[in-house]
């Protein structure tokens, strides 16, 4: 009997083994992935601020588009404070102004590092749209109208950030650049969490410009993109199976052998 449960045991294992094996090779790749992880922020990995580097006139403006982002959003967020009753709003508010603050201070020290003069006052667009809300005759309207400008705004100065990010010479407005994307960023989300964002009165985007002849096809890379191994002419599906098959083999040969002990 010792001897007959000895001989069982293996076989079992070999056929869990099996089982967990083949699920593991047949499930989809997609299924290893965190479904739902936190946003990652980009590292500083060989990120320096020494004000190396020229400095091009769209370096200097961005600096400067920075500064009066501040100037704006900083009132209009202790309005938020002041003028809304709803807690979502405030909190919004107060959020984005306090952020502000932070980058403003980021911004001013790349300026004085690299020579620009930033203004102190907004731009008359800016002011427009703080006597907008000034002027705003209720809070649900000042909720609108609060919304509806900050996110316009950042949806303009997103471009400009990946722009500069991607171009510059210049290391302090290259890391300038990563901070303030990842300060729009989150205040764009903040912003469309209030759920009251009018969606229709943004700018679409510029329709694609046409291309200028045909696109040359490479068949091979496409034979490869066709199939998810990433092998022309071989599909994954193809080598799991004729692997699980291997696999099968191998344990039927191995209990085989412990039947004959």
């Amino acid at each position: 009997m010792i001897a007959a449960r000895s001989s069982r045991r293996p076989q079992r294992w070999l056929v869990g083994a099996l089982a967990t094996t083949l699920a593991f090779l047949l499930a989809p790749a997609g299924v290893a992935r965190a479904a739902d992880g936190p946003v990652p922020v980009p590292p500083y990995t060989g990120m320096t601020d020494r004000g190396a580097g020229p400095v091009s006139a769209a370096d200097r403006d961005f600096v400067i588009k920075v500064r009066l982002a501040g100037l704006w959003e900083i009132p209009a967020g202790n309005m938020a404070m002041e003028k809304s009753k709803d807690p979502r709003i405030k909190n919004i508010g107060k959020t984005i102004s306090g952020q502000h603050v932070v980058l403003d201070k980021l911004d001013i020290a790349v300026a004085k590092k690299l020579g620009i003069a930033l203004p102190n006052l907004p731009n008359t667009d800016q002011q427009v749209w703080l006597n907008e809300m000034k002027n705003a005759p209720t809070p649900q309207q000042f909720d609108q109208i609060y919304i509806d400008r900050l996110r316009a705004a950042h949806g303009k100065i997103f471009p400009a950030i990946a722009t500069i990010r991607a171009s510059t010479r210049n290391d302090s407005v290259r890391k300038l650049a990563q901070d303030t994307n990842q300060f729009v960023m989150t205040h764009m989300t903040l912003l469309e969490s209030s759920g009251i964002l009018d969606y229709s009165q943004l700018p679409t985007a510029p329709a694609p410009a046409a291309a200028g002849g045909p696109v040359p096809v490479d068949n091979a890379m496409l034979a490869a993109a066709g199939s998810s191994s990433g092998v022309p002419g071989v599909n994954t599906s193809v080598i799991l199976l004729v692997l699980a098959g291997a696999l099968v083999a191998g344990v039927v040969t191995t209990m085989r052998i412990f039947r004959t002990r």
